[in-house]
């Protein structure tokens, strides 16, 4: 498996101009479960029928069904929450191996090895193809750059050589339609521009609760949210950050007359019902031009994940 290899500079007639009569489709994924099924686990303690409560460790699907059952799981005693997600948070030391780029890898080489991808795998490979932007939104607490930089493990490992050939063609197109570019840089250069406007939010990472905690909308939700409810909230905020960002980048760009779609997707079923009641009060109404859709990948038998709710009339091939 690659780490992360190099992208060699591409000539610069290697450019896909039919991307300029594209819709403009855009996706916000979960990653654990619903894009990579991650090897992380979670420290919990539980509480067995004799009343003692013993330490255990569970996957991130197993934590998602059982994270409000607060009589039978609780974090650690010694440590609290904190402990129990020391495995999904950047390691302290620069020089310590980063766990989370570790279980990337080791995610990816199953699916190499022929094991069932997780429901938004593909789409995700479909999205890095076709150059489209995109947003990580994930209850882990590592910061921007160490998930930005899983996404590069990704492209070098779960996309073929001429998939990436593909997509940097396709980057190219978006550049010289929306940013009227003539002259590009090499691969390396481009690629760090894609993936520079795309987001990513892990809601328990410092940065972000400290950006959340002073925005003046989400400081009122958050005084009055119980503690089971603020992961929902801080995805919530994630996601109409990433709404926002799309907007005011077409409104830059003069692409807000064109169809404009948004794609959700997530394993968790208590986000997908927060997400889609958010849609549907607020960013549906506060965002009338641009379409929504939510899908629900928790049940692991639909390859594809279950569309829960959609707003403005749409389909996204793929999901």
């Amino acid at each position: 498996m690659r780490v992360l290899g190099e992208l060699h500079a591409a000539p610069t007639h290697d450019v896909n101009d039919e991307v300029a009569e594209r819709d403009f489709k855009y996706y916000i994924f979960d990653w654990d479960d619903n894009i990579l099924h991650m090897p992380t686990k979670i420290k919990m303690e539980h509480r067995g029928e004799d009343g003692i409560w013993k330490s255990v460790e569970v996957s991130t699907s197993t934590f998602a069904l059982v994270r409000t059952d607060t009589e039978h799981y609780r974090p650690p005693a010694d440590g609290g929450w904190a402990e129990a997600f020391r495995n999904f948070a950047d390691p302290d030391n620069d020089g310590e191996p980063n766990r989370f780029i570790e279980d990337t890898l080791a995610a990816l080489a199953k699916v190499s090895n022929g094991e069932r991808p997780s429901p938004s795998y593909n789409t995700f490979r479909k999205t890095l193809i076709e150059g489209r932007i995109f947003a990580i939104v994930t209850a882990r607490g590592h910061a921007p750059a160490t998930i930005e930089k899983a996404v590069r493990v990704f492209i070098e490992n779960a996309l073929t050589p001429l998939e990436r050939e593909t997509m940097m063609s396709n980057l190219r197109g978006y550049r010289r339609f929306l940013d009227k570019v003539e002259t590009f840089g090499t691969d390396e250069e481009e690629l760090d521009y894609y993936l520079g406007m795309c987001r990513y939010a892990a809601v328990t990472y410092d940065g972000f609760k400290e950006r959340m905690a002073n925005d003046p909308v989400y400081r009122e939700k958050l005084a009055v949210a119980t503690t089971a409810s603020k992961p929902e909230l801080a995805k919530e905020f994630a996601i109409r950050d990433f709404v926002e960002h799309v907007f005011h980048m077409l409104q830059r760009t003069g692409g807000l007359g064109r169809s404009v779609a948004i794609g959700f997707s997530d394993d968790d079923k208590g986000n997908v019902k927060s997400v889609s009641n958010y849609i549907k009060a607020e960013l549906a109404r506060r965002f009338d031009g641009i379409k929504f859709v939510v899908y629900d990948t928790s049940d692991r038998t639909l390859s594809k994940g279950r569309k829960v709710c959609v707003s403005g009339q749409m389909n996204l091939p793929g999901f």
